[in-house]
């Protein structure tokens, strides 16, 4: 028995599955030349199979592909960043006087120094994280005045990729607010370029000999502060299933496992539909009680919740009484900031697979006024009625942006 590409053969069917490959890649036996044994042992081995053919080393590597652990994610992952940013320094001014035959006393031409670059923050929509922002930057120095009143070139500015949805905080204060794509906030000035001697020119000096150095650029400490952009955010309380309903409705891969263990940090998924609209949908981390009060994960990640424009609360159905998570979910919110809890909302009662859950499901009804989907994010039950009231969801906040003359959140 030998393993061909992954697929058990039989000593029968080797050279048929060889020839296979060889046509596969490209090459093979012409005519009805037999086959040579120690040509069939090269091809039966499996670093032929996995260098010189292109698909089968791709579907290897494919193979053993593994998903990023919850750990290397969360080392990945930064929603706060403290940042000093120093502008360029501006180039100093010249110090020449012009002189050819015959022309003893030309005078000054000394050139001005070039202007210092700014330290500029850009929203990038590729960008997740402030894992790739450094803790300092500068921008590049402008150049010296030359002779013949020759300006000395300006210094490059120094543009610093963040999330979209980034907070710039100076002392406390916002001074930024970034949530498009493309916008763009001038961190720190350049330094503005020194005079040559040319610009001291006067009837009354004819011959100047002063100039001035280069300024230096604008100098802040700045705190950096991301909150999650997402249209809807799965609310609830640690292993109500949250992460599963996310893999199940999105490509999104957040770590799940058979054993209780909560999420720590937020996941975006993009729920796709026929017309090509996309939904963003934040898994946020599991709140518990008093996370106002920074318990456990705290508002380390209650602030990823007022990007959202709607909430989905997930209830675990299986435990006694869930309409209770539902009243500490919202109080929770309403301590953090007041009117967050009053957005539109759904509230899904998740693990109806379970025989308590098909019990708590009425019970749960009656209690609360909201509408209740019951669906299981394991087996996929009733998953269309979540994403059709999704896109209701969606569509609302749509109309509502645009009759305030606001463009909408698109992704």
């Amino acid at each position: 028995m030998a393993v061909l590409c992954g697929i058990g053969l039989g000593s029968s069917a080797l050279p048929a599955a060889a020839g296979a490959v060889l046509r596969r890649c490209g090459a093979g036996p012409s005519g009805s030349s037999p086959w040579k044994p120690g040509l069939l042992l090269l091809l039966l081995s499996p670093q032929a199979f996995s260098t010189t053919c292109a698909r089968c080393a791709k579907d290897r590597r494919l193979r053993r592909k593994r998903a990023i652990s919850e750990r290397q994610l969360t080392r990945y992952f930064v929603d706060q960043r403290r940042v000093r940013v120093v502008g360029g320094q501006g180039g100093g001014g010249g110090h020449s006087f012009h002189s050819e035959p015959r022309k003893v006393f030309g005078g000054p031409d000394g050139g001005n120094g070039g202007d210092g670059g700014h330290v500029i923050f850009k929203a990038d929509q590729q960008m997740k994280s402030l894992s790739s922002v450094f803790p300092f930057y500068q921008g590049f120095h402008g150049e010296r005045g030359g002779s013949k009143n020759c300006y000395g070139a300006n210094g490059a500015h120094m543009y610093v990729k963040v999330p979209v949805g980034t907070l710039v905080k100076e002392d406390g204060r916002v001074v930024a607010d970034l949530t498009q794509h493309g916008e763009e906030y001038l961190a720190a000035y350049g330094g503005a370029g020194g005079k040559g001697n040319r610009f001291f020119l006067s009837n009354e000096n004819r011959a100047p000999t002063l100039f001035t150095p280069g300024e230096p650029g604008q100098e802040r400490v700045l705190h950096l502060e991301l909150k999650t952009t997402a249209h809807a955010g799965l609310v609830g309380f640690p292993n109500a299933g949250k992460s599963s309903l996310l893999r199940a409705i999105s490509r999104a891969k957040p770590a799940v496992a058979a054993y209780p263990f909560t999420t720590l940090n937020p996941h975006v998924g993009i729920v796709h539909y026929q017309d090509y609209e996309q939904v963003a949908v934040a898994d946020i981390p599991g709140l518990i009680k008093g996370a106002h009060q920074n318990r456990g994960l705290g508002t380390a990640f209650l602030k990823h919740i007022e990007r959202c424009r709607f909430l989905l609360y997930v209830l675990d159905l299986s435990v006694p009484q869930p309409w209770i998570q539902l009243q500490d979910l919202k109080c929770e919110l309403e301590a953090y900031e007041k009117g967050l809890s009053e957005r539109p909302c759904v509230v899904i009662g998740n693990k109806v697979d379970l025989a308590q859950s098909r019990i708590n499901l009425p019970l749960l009804r009656e209690q609360i006024a909201e509408r209740v989907i019951a669906l299981s994010a394991l087996t996929g039950d009733n998953l269309e009625e979540l994403l059709l009231h999704l896109r209701e969801l969606y569509d609302t906040y749509v109309k509502t942006q645009q009759s305030r003359g606001q463009s909408p959140v698109k992704w």
